[in-house]
């Protein structure tokens, strides 16, 4: 795996020991192997703290006869003075304790990251061969996301088995259109696993440019693909879910369906082809939803034009059912099948988009070329809606909004290849940079939900820093 690197230092420190069995999950197994990781994690990343806690020994258990005391033992256990009196545990002198609070600080800073990584290896090893489930039936292919628990967030390991499986398909006269849905029902998928590409990039681990170029090749493979793609988006679609979804040609939603495009409240932007399907809504929508991340929900993602059909979900096992029964079906053969159903469900029917009444101030606020021009139409406008997305817009990611707004803006008048191209630049220009980090740690690490934004103010983020972002990476570019 590519995060192994990473922790040689912890299982160098492993080896000393009697061996500890690694088996399927690729960590030491049960209990046993969490503490003998966890003690050997904090001996390797303890610079200057002599003695390590052994087999079984926790973090505060003082070491059994003949062992020297670990690190944690000398920290945490009272020492015996003159009388043989218990006396305080606390450091020896002002700048002992300074040192070993530094020392507590990066040992817990490097443990959390590395928790992180070492937890998705261990997911990522025992459900290999199950978190995406490639199925013919009849006459399909059929993809199935299988990270319920998860919401179905897409991984690397999941995209490098989609791609040539989708591939095949393609190619195989016996297959005639592909379908894409998620399992447990309450996500389509959730976006991609984003945590571990931040934090693994945090501890030099370079997942991101693998990552985003794959996943970025996979959504131009379904864009490109010459079979009937039909993506079944219940329950939640947003980002990563998204992308393998909006640029194939059927997308069917149901009343449970949610999307959203939330980049810019992590430091991000709306990738996976963002910059190509959004500029394409009906006025300025796409640019809206792209810098508010507003989330749209059941048959209001058909009324926006991201879906093709809306269905009920209770029906969506029996449409199914019937695609795969066509007997070498056409394209128009699957949109008549899809048509039928989209036509005979009556949820919200007769209820209006829920943008509807704010299409005017959406379409002339974010008509600007510039996000402080957009900022004082909104302040002009003065409406409740118009302050309401002030209010969102302002905790945003100052970066990420210009980025987007240009993002969007070159992206109208490109391909979905040139704009695929355009944000892979993108994307590694924001994992060199601060607030895609802090975005994850505020809002999925920490959860404190205050993200310290650097630029924190939308006049510092300046041409020339912008232009940064969208610079050629030469030989380094996404070539299709």
């Amino acid at each position: 795996m590519l995060m192994i690197g990473f922790l040689k230092s912890v299982f160098t420190t492993l080896s000393s020991r009697p061996p500890v069995a690694f088996g399927s999950l690729g960590l030491g197994q049960g209990r046993r192997g969490t503490r003998e990781l966890r003690s050997a994690l904090a001996a390797a990343t303890m610079p200057g703290m002599p003695g390590r806690a052994g087999p079984g020994q926790g973090p505060h258990r003082p070491a059994r006869g003949g062992e020297e005391p670990s690190w944690r033992h000398r920290l945490t256990y009272p020492r015996r003075g003159a009388g043989g009196r218990l006396t305080s545990p606390g450091p020896r002198s002002e700048e002992e304790g300074q040192r070993r609070g530094t020392r507590w600080r990066v040992a817990f800073n490097a443990f959390k990251r590395t928790n992180i990584i070492l937890h998705h290896l261990r997911m990522s090893k025992h459900t290999d061969a199950t978190e995406v489930l490639l199925e013919k039936k009849g006459c399909a292919g059929v993809i199935t996301l299988n990270r319920p628990k998860v919401l179905n967030t897409l991984t690397l390991n999941m995209i490098r088995q989609i791609y040539p499986q989708l591939k095949k398909w393609e190619q195989d006269p016996e297959t005639f259109l592909i379908i894409i849905k998620g399992a447990g029902g309450k996500a389509f998928c959730a976006g991609g696993d984003i945590r571990v590409v931040s934090e693994a990039e945090k501890a030099n681990q370079k997942i991101a440019p693998l990552f985003f170029r794959e996943e970025y090749m996979l959504n131009n493979a379904i864009g490109s693909c010459q079979k009937p793609y039909v993506a079944l988006l219940h329950g939640i679609t947003m980002g990563g879910g998204v992308g393998i979804s909006v640029h194939g040609q059927f997308r069917v939603a149901t009343e449970k369906c949610l999307f959203a495009m939330p980049e810019t409240a992590i430091g991000l932007f709306p990738d996976v082809g963002g910059g190509y399907f959004l500029p394409r809504l009906q006025g300025k929508l796409g640019y809206f939803l792209a810098l508010t991340g507003f989330r749209l929900k059941g048959r209001d993602v058909y009324r926006a034009g991201i879906a093709t059909h809306f269905v009920d979900s209770e029906k969506l096992g029996v449409l199914e059912e019937d695609l795969l029964a066509l007997k070498s079906p056409s394209k128009e053969d699957v949109a008549a099948v899809l048509e039928n159903y989209h036509t005979e469900c009556k949820i919200d029917r007769d209820k209006s988009f829920i943008l509807e009444e704010h299409l005017d101030k959406i379409n002339s606020c974010f008509s600007a070329n510039t996000m402080e021009q957009i900022i004082e139409n909104l302040q002009q406008d003065g409406s409740s809606f118009a302050l309401e997305q002030l209010k969102v817009i302002n905790k945003m990611s100052p970066t990420s909004l210009k980025i987007t707004l240009r993002q969007l803006m070159e992206g109208s008048s490109k391909t979905l290849q040139e704009v695929l191209t355009m944000e892979y630049r993108l994307s590694q220009a924001c994992m060199r940079g601060h607030d895609f980090h802090e975005g994850i740690r505020a809002l999925l690490i920490d959860k404190d939900r205050s993200p310290k934004w650097k630029p924190a103010d939308l006049k510092e983020v300046t041409d020339e820093y912008l232009n940064n972002h969208f610079k050629s990476l030469g030989s380094n570019d996404l070539k299709f």
